[in-house]
């Protein structure tokens, strides 16, 4: 993301529940409940143990924490001056280590072209002005042969009711304005971006989510959210 490709008002509600990003029962929950699910996902197609990974929108550290856990090098950037300040000092409590930055992706992308065996960048995509210029820096960063994981939301009237009308309205687990259904991706137009920027779509899988039991599977259903990984040609 270039300094153009990032709304201040979304830096701002992500900022606004950093201090209980880490609470499992807070507003971040249905970030809790995924991570496991988004880890499998990753962890089912790559070996992390000594892979460098970056974690695009990595908030306040969820993923890139699980990502270390299973033995990846990971690179956690995000434009949210206070989720990264949570995401360092969580790491003072688990006791792993993780390189946080407050950056763009289109930084990262320019300071460190290539590097990465993989790149995760999870509910990010839909917060961003040119999701375009997002994908490019994210192909940018990863090695040939690497591999790009991402996961969003559907532009579909079922993503509508369940993560704006459910999540935000009815059963209130996200603040309202979490997400704008105009910015949501069907996975044929994230696809035609990534080939744009070189990469090679291998996987599009659904992401079920029950919050009122609060279980996350992986489906063949992508009418919501959805998983997907994309490889850099070799």
């Amino acid at each position: 993301m270039q300094a153009a490709n990032v709304s201040p008002e979304e830096i701002a509600r992500f900022d606004k529940l950093a201090a209980r990003w880490w609470d499992a029962d807070g507003e971040s929950r249905p970030l809790h409940d995924l991570n496991p699910v988004r880890l499998g996902y990753v962890a089912a197609r790559m070996e992390l143990r000594g892979a460098r990974v970056a974690d695009v929108g990595c908030g306040g550290g969820l993923l890139s924490e699980a990502l270390a856990r299973q033995g990846a090098q990971v690179t956690g950037i995000d434009l949210g001056e206070k989720v990264i300040e949570i995401a360092r000092l969580h790491l003072h409590e688990s006791e792993l280590k993780v390189d946080y930055r407050m950056q763009s992706s289109a930084e990262l992308a320019a300071a460190e072209p290539g590097s990465f065996d993989a790149v995760c960048c999870m509910e990010l995509i839909e917060h961003v002005p040119d999701p375009a210029a997002l994908v490019a820096d994210l192909a940018a960063m990863v090695k040939p042969g690497g591999q790009v994981f991402m996961s969003t939301l559907n532009r579909t009237p079922a993503a509508f009711g369940a993560a704006i009308l459910g999540a935000e309205y009815i059963m209130r687990m996200l603040p309202r304005g979490t997400h704008h259904y105009a910015q949501f991706l069907k996975p044929s137009e994230l696809g035609r971006l990534l080939r744009h920027a070189g990469l090679q779509l291998e996987d599009v899988s659904g992401l079920g989510y029950n919050p009122l039991s609060r279980k996350a599977w992986i489906s063949r259903i992508t009418s919501i959210n959805y998983l997907l990984s994309a490889r850099k040609p070799a």
